[in-house]
């Protein structure tokens, strides 16, 4: 799932940001149903030399995501507050020197930047959790193989196995 990415000049109001911000907000994935898991887990590829997944392992990776669903949540919506505040209290820009006008405008960028990088990492932990509940957690997006256990426990966004993605960072 892919967002649009969020620019100062694409909103005329306040009102369209919020919009943005609230489509961005209502796509979260439903956690998956814990008496499920061990039918779920079966299917969660490992890789040579890995134990299976089990039940309280998943639970646990579903856990972390869904307390990361909540926590980046609450920054994107602390952030979207801030540039409310920044929005609002920009003005016209009559009367303002030049550095003043630049520094303003560098400022709701970098508050764009904040809300673009939170709602992008909100959709990632958004996607990891819906993998769970699809049965497809583990499972490398560009082969298909296992991503690893170790990998996906480190970092449950994880969506390629280490080889496909050193080749995607090499292009």
């Amino acid at each position: 799932m892919t967002f649009p990415r969020i620019k100062s000049r694409d909103f005329e109001d306040r009102g369209d940001l919020d919009v943005a911000i609230n489509d961005a907000l209502s796509d979260v994935a439903v956690t998956p149903d814990t008496k499920d898991l061990s039918k779920l887990v079966k299917q969660f590829p490992v890789r040579d030399g890995e134990t299976p997944w089990t039940a309280s392992e998943v639970k646990e990776v579903a856990e972390e995501l869904t307390a990361d669903i909540d926590r980046l949540t609450s920054e994107l919506a602390a952030a979207d507050a801030e540039l409310s505040d920044l929005l609002r209290n920009s003005g016209d820009g009559a009367g303002d020197d030049q550095a003043d006008s630049g520094s303003s405008a560098l400022e709701r960028e970098q508050e764009l930047t904040l809300v673009n990088n939170t709602r992008d990492l909100l959709a990632q932990t958004q996607r990891a959790l819906g993998r769970i509940s699809t049965g497809t957690f583990g499972t490398c997006e560009s082969c298909g193989r296992a991503i690893g256990k170790a990998r996906v426990q480190a970092f449950p966004r994880a969506t390629l196995c280490v080889e496909c993605k050193q080749r995607e960072e090499r292009r």
